[in-house]
């Protein structure tokens, strides 16, 4: 039989589901190459020095809205290996994706010390329904799009028709069954993890019997937590079908087939029989004992087990001290001799190094509009107080508030590296007494792999398309020649937006036409212009590309199901967005503006010229030759030119300098003369050589209008006007505040059912943060959620209730 060809993790995951179960046979002659399997661990280490994982979280004010409404979020930046604050990438992407993969609302978001802050108004165009909210960087689109950080939302439109479904439905469930060791091999006793699923996604309890084709039963199972499961048994014939006989709620039964038995092959099995160590044990049907395998124990990359053994009566069994492996999910894969990958499987060790997040209010019940005083302290897991960077939200607690939202330490050390939704994420870091074997079910089911081995072996470097955007946003495109759509390449390019403080890009165009702008202090909706010197040549074009990910991540997120018991729900929370829009509107719509920098981009100029303390002349040429003796205007055959005085040289520089109207770079200087001076304020020079990138200005003349929108200058043709949304500005949350009795009386309704939200909350080790905001109008319970990480990586959150009683 030939030895099988090398294959990866993520290809054999297209036949087990979840790449989280591998196994296949692989025969031939086995010769003791021990040498040569320790090497894989030292290539993976080398492969993943390449490429530093990165991650990020949000934590979103609420999880269900309704339009009109406001999503406030705040983004933290972590390394994928020790999940500590990495300051690399500053800019994150977040999108809110409808259940078509489309985005229907994008934000460019400016990170600072690995984190950041945003809101999206949610329009009243959107339907009902459950959306994804996700987020990304420059640097995360090198892997696939389930590495972006993902996270249901459900939205309801309360100006149309809100879909009520029955009751009752027609009942649809999904079953499958996972091998641990990826296959059934003749003879050899094998694990099976199973998932049993409604038609939402959602895990139900079943019970049910394994049946051969003679319908014997051969094996039992039971669902354990949300669905999932394990058993068991022992196929004893190659190409024998067996089958599960399911007992559904209600007493419904379905039949779904079992994966084929394998005539030859190797299963896994990992045994956590104590507290100290695990057991992995492989088996084979192959009579071969003189063959070495290497299991390698990996998490995030990071190799931490690697023992070489041999089969012995055709099994081999390998001891693993807990201790020795990373927290969070380690990968454990079983090599052969000729270093093919044969088996592997997942394993969850709960992490300890948990951030402990405590909230107390000053009094369990308040009366609406009261005060409410809060206390965050953090402490390490030695119970030492210790700081922290942490977010905040407080909304009243309804039948629809009641969804599960994400929680930063289950999505960093389980959610983010295992594939599809986790139902109840929480419950696996719980210390509840099934807890850990539901772990391993969910291990055994949805478990996946960052990498392919393929790669690693052949020692293939990590393709990298996106790099980090390090120091601030950019812009990137394509520069081509317009009659062939060929790459143009080595031409300056240059990006600009009109406005009053001046501010110009440029770039020299890569071989294969790629133009890069990296923008600083670039905020809010813009007009762009892209442009090279068209007195040079105007034979190109440019186009501008979206920063957004055009990839999206397989699988549904689970829809809300909508039914008459939320009607009453929805009409109040309509008439709350309502009440927000009418009063609070222009509270709810102030900036904290950036602190740019107001100085042109070229600092201060030699000299300035304010024309209005000049008497006005209604042609530019006699402006220049009368109020500007640092520029010459010169008229030869193909029209005018300027000459800046080189004063630092005492020289007339020969060629044009830059001349900018606006920020606008205008390389016609017949245009320029054409200008109408009257609505021109304000012109700067630069009489000197000026380094700008790769590009050499000689000399530099700046016009700026009163409105610091062109006047009326008309474009060159050739230039690309688009319109972009540079890095969102941040809404300023605003909580009224009823601090006399006057604003207690006031007859202004407050209906808000978002009462406060912080994205800036630090801790210190020495006490606590206090905090306070005032209830509403709305009597209930009232939910406080607290996330929030430390400067070496340890994260937590909590959840806090307490209530507001109507006032007498």
């Amino acid at each position: 039989m030939k030895p099988a060809a090398p294959f990866s993790v993520t290809q054999a995951a297209l036949r087990v589901f979840a790449g989280g179960l591998l196994c296949t046979f692989a025969a031939g002659s086995a010769y003791g190459q021990t040498d040569s399997l320790r090497t894989i661990s030292r290539q993976l280490s080398r492969y993943s020095q390449h490429r530093l994982p990165e991650k990020l979280f949000l934590h979103v004010d609420r999880p269900f809205y309704v339009v009109g409404e406001i999503m406030w979020f705040k983004v933290y930046a972590v390394d994928g290996v020790f999940h500590k604050p990495m300051a690399v990438s500053k800019i994150a992407y977040v999108e809110l994706v409808d259940k078509a993969q489309k985005p229907v609302l994008q934000g460019k978001i400016a990170l600072d010390k690995a984190t950041g802050q945003g809101s999206f108004v949610l329009p009243k165009g959107l339907a009902s329904g459950t959306y994804t909210i996700r987020a990304y960087t420059n640097w995360m689109k090198n892997s696939a799009p389930e590495f972006y950080f993902h996270s249901a939302i459900t939205i309801v439109n309360t100006f149309g028709s809100v879909t009520i479904k029955p009751a009752q439905e027609k009942a649809e469930y999904d079953a499958q069954f996972f091998p641990e060791g990826g296959n059934l091999v003749k003879g050899l006793p094998s694990t099976v993890a199973f998932k049993i699923a409604d038609q939402l996604g959602k895990g139900i309890d079943a019970a049910g019997i394994i049946v051969d084709q003679r319908g014997t039963n051969v094996a039992q199972f039971k669902t354990l937590k949300f669905g999932l499961g394990s058993f068991s048994f022992t196929p004893t014939e190659a190409g024998t079908s067996y089958s599960a006989v399911i007992t559904l709620p209600g007493g419904q039964t379905v039949t779904r087939k079992l994966p084929g038995v394998a005539e030859k092959g190797y299963v896994m099995h990992l045994s956590n029989d104590n507290a100290e160590t695990l057991t992995v044990s492989v088996r084979t049907n192959s009579a071969d004992d003189a063959d070495d395998i290497l299991l390698l124990g990996h998490a995030r990359h990071i190799p931490s087990v690697s023992a070489i053994g041999r089969f012995k009566n055709n099994q081999a069994v390998f001891s693993v001290r807990k201790n020795e492996l990373a927290e969070g999910i380690s990968h454990f894969t079983v090599f052969s001799a000729q270093k093919q990958p044969l088996c592997e499987r997942l394993y969850f060790r709960n992490p300890g190094q948990k951030l402990n997040v405590s909230v107390k209010t000053d009094k369990a019940t308040y009366t609406t509009r009261e005060k409410v005083s809060l206390q965050v302290a953090t402490t390490n897991p030695a119970a030492q107080a210790t700081p922290a960077a942490l977010s905040l939200a407080v909304y009243r607690l309804d039948s629809l508030a009641n969804l599960p939202s994400s929680n930063i330490n289950s999505y960093l050390w389980l959610a983010s590296d295992v594939k599809g939704r986790i139902e109840n994420p929480d419950y696996y870091f719980s210390t509840a007494p099934e807890a850990e074997q539901a772990a391993d079910n969910l291990m055994l089911t949805q478990g996946w792999s960052r990498f392919r081995w393929t790669d690693v072996l052949a020692a293939k470097t990590p393709e990298i398309k996106f790099y980090p955007e390090t120091s601030g946003h950019w812009i990137q495109g394509k520069l081509t020649k317009s009659a062939t759509g060929q790459p143009a390449p080595n031409v300056p390019v240059y990006l600009s937006s009109p406005s009053r403080q001046a501010r110009l890009y440029n770039c020299i165009s890569k071989p294969d036409g790629t133009i890069q702008f990296e923008m600083r202090d670039f905020y809010g909706p813009k007009e762009i212009i892209v442009q090279n010197n068209t007195q040079l040549d105007s034979s190109y074009r440019a186009e501008i590309y979206s920063p957004f990910s055009a990839q999206y991540a397989a699988g549904q997120v689970v829809p809300f199901k909508f039914s008459e018991f939320f009607r009453p729900e929805i009409a109040q929370r309509h008439v709350q967005s309502q009440l927000q829009t009418a009063y609070y509107k222009k509270l709810n719509s102030r900036y904290k503006l950036p602190a740019n920098d107001s100085v042109a981009f070229y600092g201060k100029p030699d000299e300035t010229y304010l024309l209005d303390a000049f008497t006005r002349f209604k042609v530019m040429e006699e402006v220049m030759r009368e109020y500007v003796p640092g520029v010459l205007v010169r008229i030869r055959k193909d029209g005018f030119h300027f000459q800046v005085m080189d004063h630092l040289n005492k020289t007339v520089m020969v060629d044009n300098p830059m001349v900018l109207l606006d920020g606008v770079p205008i390389f016609d200087i017949d245009k320029v003369v054409a200008l109408d001076p009257l609505k021109i304020q304000k012109l700067e020079v630069i009489t000197s050589n000026y380094f700008h990138g790769r590009e050499v200005y000689r000399g530099l003349v700046s016009y700026t209008t009163y409105k610091g929108d062109l006047g009326s200058y008309k474009l060159d043709p050739h230039a690309l006007l688009q319109e972009y949304e540079g890095l969102q500005l941040q809404r300023e949350f605003y909580s009224p505040r009823y601090e006399t009795d006057p604003a207690k009386q006031s007859r202004q309704p407050d209906f808000r059912n978002l009462l406060y939200w912080n994205p800036d909350v630090t801790t210190s080790a020495g006490r606590s943060t206090e905090l306070d905001f005032y209830t509403a109008d709305q009597p209930g319970k009232y939910l406080v959620v607290v996330q929030g990480m430390t400067a070496n990586g340890h994260a937590g959150s909590t959840r806090y209730t307490f209530e507001v009683k109507q006032a007498l």
